[in-house]
């Protein structure tokens, strides 16, 4: 346990400081002691956010250094602005914090929210620059310092902050100035910034961030909260995509402004889509010279990639977004190198032939090596970051980095965790004799359940399907995940969902949902299903991430396709277990989960145990005192 003295140093803002949480504690403050990385993987629920913070806010006050805290959740942002109220509270120091989401969602320009964000950032650019943004110019002088009504507010918010970004978008509305420079200009001062992966991990975002903040990226620590996602949030970031149906919306922007040199470009860059595409039947991969000399046949590569820009701008500052910039942006992406990238065509039909061409990154260490060599120190910490190594490896640590796994410190006996390997949601063997007995068996174990459950699958379709059997299964009231959803509808389905808790009642999502991860539903889950293995479809991308893994680390399989799968399914996993007091059983059904190769995936103390017998194992549990 930490001292008295030790204690009183740091920032931890509740009364009672859980074992896991001093230990935790201690290794993120000797961890930036040493300026040593740390990736920790701690169970859900144990108060992960006040124990990393408290410590590292700690030693940043004391070295005169920032912390950015990365999330890719609006709630973990409030979780966060929250804790550092009763920091401030309970230890009534001075502590300034800036929250900043996506610029584009700060916004007070109507109809920003349509715009792509490559878009968006180019349109509030050109506002800028013509001085038409009335939000802007009342924020900010022609000097770029803030206002004296922009300084007044940053004073109001810094006297009842930390502010959360909803606080600085009201008082921006109020006042007609942009929310975004308040929190910049609020950034400037701050000891800690929440923000989203991309501020630090986009380096030309974070170029301009840090040059407007006046921060150096050496006198940061960075904590990178549900760490999991960095790697494929990273991958994203760095890819690049263009398709027929781009092209073609294209070409109508260009006909609508009479801009005929770039509809015969635009069909240059079509004809060369549709050639390199001949020999391909659904998807394959094709090489940069391909698409390159297919241009080239017609025009100068280099020409047409900056008459479409050139047009492009123009076509934005008439309508806020251009698909003519976006094919520009396509093909000076596209010149990029072959290392760490994947160049992948595909094919569809859907009444017409449509092709899409993609320059996927396969490599997040590209971007994350840079973040995390140069910065103060990088943590890592998530519910489902095992094994660490792994993430040591495809993030580029350097060996100066501690990696750390935390047991659940929560009753044993309050969880059973439990494989039954009689069913499959194997492609090859998906039938409706199948879903019927996915369905019985969930459907079986609902009913047991004395309260609500939750069951997670692979696909939308899965999901549809084994519906159809489960509603003949069960009387309890079912509610399901759609897509496209809006944050609005999730709360109203979640709110329906936990009024039953009292007579039960079924969630059915999919495992990447937006009920998969995220949510948090203490006393309210009694069992989680997660029906199938969460695979990856085994398409060309997935075969060049194993390629390119099995070639770097020699743990393709592991790596690109096994542990991503397993990474989803705890995470589902945790939506049950959130509190001490919590308990509930947690299924794994498809009997890939027992074979070597993913059942030596889960952490060793979840104590997994695999049965056909569930419905005797399951009654003995619910009877556990």
């Amino acid at each position: 346990m930490l001292s008295e003295e030790f204690q009183k140093e740091i920032y931890f803002p509740y009364s009672k400081i859980r074992e896991i949480q001093s230990d935790m504690i201690s290794d993120v403050y000797n961890a930036l002691k040493n300026k040593k990385h740390i990736i920790m993987h701690a169970p859900t629920g144990i108060g992960k956010t006040a124990a990393v913070l408290a410590p590292a806010l700690s030693f940043a006050m004391k070295n005169s250094l920032t912390i950015f805290f990365l999330t890719s959740r609006q709630t973990q942002h409030k979780i966060v602005v929250d804790t550092l109220k009763q920091i401030k509270q309970k230890f009534n120091i001075d502590l300034e914090c800036a929250d900043v989401i996506g610029k584009k969602w700060m916004c007070l320009q109507n109809g920003v929210e349509m715009m792509a964000s490559g878009s968006f950032h180019e349109y509030c650019k050109s506002l800028r620059d013509e001085s038409k943004c009335e939000f802007y110019i009342n924020a900010r002088k022609p000097n770029n310092q803030a206002t004296v009504e922009a300084k007044q507010i940053i004073e109001e918010l810094k006297i009842i902050g930390p502010s959360h970004v909803q606080d600085f978008i009201e008082h921006g509305k109020k006042k007609k100035m942009c929310p975004y420079e308040l929190a910049v200009l609020t950034a400037g001062n701050a000891k800690v910034i929440v923000a989203d992966y991309y501020y630090v991990f986009n380096s030309s975002i974070r170029n301009s961030f840090f040059l407007k903040i006046k921060k150096e990226l050496d006198k940061c620590i960075l904590i990178v909260d549900e760490a999991h996602n960095l790697p494929a949030r990273i991958r994203d970031l760095l890819t690049q995509k263009t398709s027929s149906l781009a092209i073609e919306n294209a070409k109508k922007e260009a006909r609508k402004y009479g801009y005929d040199t770039t509809i015969e470009n635009l069909e240059i860059v079509e004809n060369a889509l549709f050639e390199i595409g001949q020999d391909i039947e659904q998807e394959g991969v094709v090489s940069k010279n391909s698409f390159i000399e297919a241009i080239i046949k017609r025009k100068n590569y280099g020409q047409v990639a900056s008459e479409l820009e050139f047009i492009g701008d123009e076509i934005r500052e008439k309508q806020k977004i251009s698909f003519v910039l976006s094919v520009a942006k396509f093909l000076g992406a596209w010149q990029g190198p072959d290392a760490g990238f994947g160049r992948i065509l595909a094919k569809e039909i859907d009444k017409k032939l449509k092709i899409s061409l993609s320059y996927k990154c396969l490599d997040p260490s590209i971007a994350s090596r840079e973040v995390i060599d140069k910065s103060y120190s990088t943590i890592l910490m998530s519910g489902t970051l095992t094994p660490t190594t792994m993430y040591k490896d495809i993030l580029g640590f350097n060996e100066n980095v501690i990696e750390k796994e935390y047991k659940s410190p929560f009753p044993k006996k309050n969880r059973i965790n439990l494989i039954i390997p009689k069913t499959t949601t194997k492609f090859v063997e998906r039938n409706h004799k199948q879903y019927a007995e996915i369905a019985r068996i969930c459907g079986e174990i609902a009913n047991l359940i004395d309260g609500n459950s939750a069951i997670f699958f692979p696909s939308y379709d899965l999901m549809l399907n084994i519906n159809e059997h489960l509603r003949k299964e069960t009387q309890k009231p079912i509610f399901i995940e759609k897509q496209k959803m809006t944050k609005e509808e999730k709360e109203s389905l979640l709110n329906a969902f936990k009024s039953y808790k009292s007579i039960g009642a079924i969630l059915l999502g999919i495992s990447t949902g937006s009920f998969g991860e995220g949510i948090d539903m203490p006393n309210i889950l009694k069992a989680v299903i997660i029906a199938g293995l969460p695979l990856n479809k085994p398409d060309v991308e997935a075969k060049l991430l194993i390629e390119y893994y099995d070639d770097k680390y020699g743990k393709g399989l592991e790596y690109g396709y096994v542990l991503p799968a397993i990474t989803k399914c705890l995470q589902n996993a945790g939506r049950c277990i959130r509190s001490e007091t919590d308990k509930g059983a947690i299924i794994f059904l498809d009997e890939r989960y027992a074979w070597r190769n993913y059942y030596q995936c889960f952490p060793e103390d979840w104590e997994i145990e695999v049965d056909m017998d569930y419905i005797d194992i399951l009654k003995e549990f619910i009877g556990r005192k």
